[in-house]
């Protein structure tokens, strides 16, 4: 068991949402190992069907063991009967109860206009492991290579290349097509390989439906899919007016590097320093980590990127209220000079109260031409702990 960011509130309901593999049954069963639960577990399928055709069920059970003698209640999976939690309402409002809420996907409970309580439970997200979460575990090639999901850890290569590409089939056949979230499966299935491919890329809807012989308003759906199930973000355009970004199209980045190169087919090329293929998984892997820290240290932040007419391109835009807005500039170089920072030096002087900054493999700190260049570790810290 890995040493957790998150921290489950101590008097407070919650949802705790993360794509599967990412620890919440594990975090929960540690972290309440000493307390009195009631535990649901939704991927059991004889437990699904009792609760399925009457909710009510849950209810009479806690009211049966007494109230007084739980001090948690765990639903795992959650999003498998959203309308458990108008039980849930009740037994927290009347009982003065106690929920954690696992779920894999949001993506029922958004659609099916589900009881999302109210302010009654928080809503917490886990993510695979980051490089503090890892300590001395971490190694950097290890995580560009096969993610950061926890089980990886603990298997040898080979096993590690059937756990992702198991991983990847799972979500197919569990996640889409046993909850009939689309219809036909083979084009989406294409779509996830170019999609992952394309990992850390504007978005070209158009492009990506005539590769799958679809349409681009499908893949749009496809895209929102991956998003209400956990599997990534939209990373959107920077604009000061948000009419114009949200006319922009954004960049979309899978949640973990081993799960996008088993989508993509890529688990059997290895990732090499100083190739194409390296930078971009480095920037990716960046992202990722900045993505997970602005969750688990509730910063709020908004994230964007920055490309001109001119296609000159900021990796990342972090807007932070009362700070200067930071430029990113992500590269895994292990010396970085001043040719790095052209881009950064033509776009800072143009957004007002801006901070220009470049994380990379260079284990030497500088300023050049007013850019402070820095060794990512070092600059997340600096990012995360002013």
């Amino acid at each position: 068991m890995f040493p957790r960011l998150f921290e489950i509130p101590k008097t407070k309901s919650f949802f705790l949402f993360g794509a599967r593999g990412t620890g919440k049954s594990t975090l929960l069963e540690t972290t309440l190992k000493n307390k009195k639960i009631f535990w649901v577990d939704f991927l059991d399928l004889d437990i699904e069907d009792r609760y399925m055709t009457r909710p009510m069920v849950m209810e009479e059970e806690i009211l049966a063991r007494g109230p007084e003698n739980i001090e948690w209640v765990v639903i795992d999976e959650v999003q498998k009967i959203p309308a458990i939690l108008d039980v849930v309402q009740r037994l927290i409002t009347r009982q003065k109860m106690r929920f954690a809420l696992t779920g894999s996907s949001a993506r029922k409970l958004k659609r099916g206009s589900a009881n999302l309580l109210a302010g009654r439970a928080l809503q917490k997200f886990l993510f695979p492991l980051t490089h503090i979460e890892l300590e001395e575990k971490f190694d950097l090639d290890f995580c560009l290579n096969w993610g950061s999901l926890p089980e990886v850890f603990a298997l040898e290569e080979d096993e590690r290349v059937d756990y992702l590409r198991t991983y990847a089939n799972t979500y197919v056949k569990e996640e889409i097509q046993a909850e009939q979230i689309i219809r036909k499966i083979p084009p989406f299935k294409k779509f996830l390989e170019i999609a992952a491919l394309s990992s850390g890329n504007i978005v070209n809807y158009s492009k990506i439906a005539r590769d799958i012989g679809s349409d681009a308003v499908s893949v749009k759906s496809y895209f929102e899919i991956l998003e209400d199930t956990l599997l990534g973000f939209f990373l959107p355009a920077y604009d000061t007016s948000i009419r114009k970004q949200q006319s922009k199209s954004p960049k979309f980045y899978f949640f973990d590097a081993g799960v996008s190169r088993a989508l993509s087919r890529t688990l059997g090329l290895s990732i090499r320093p100083s190739t194409f293929e390296y930078g971009n998984a480095f920037e990716q892997f960046i992202i990722n980590e900045i993505n997970r820290l602005n969750f688990y240290y509730q910063k709020d932040w908004k994230c964007t990127y920055f490309r001109s007419k001119d296609n000159v391109e900021i990796d990342l835009v972090i807007e932070r209220p009362g700070q200067p807005t930071l430029l990113i500039e992500i590269k895994s170089k292990t010396r970085i000079t001043t040719d790095d920072l052209r881009h950064l030096k033509l776009v800072a002087p143009d957004i007002s109260r801006s901070e220009p900054l470049c994380l990379s493999n260079d284990p030497i700190a500088k300023i050049i031409d007013g850019v402070t260049c820095i060794y990512w570790k070092n600059g997340l810290q600096k990012i995360f702990k002013e």
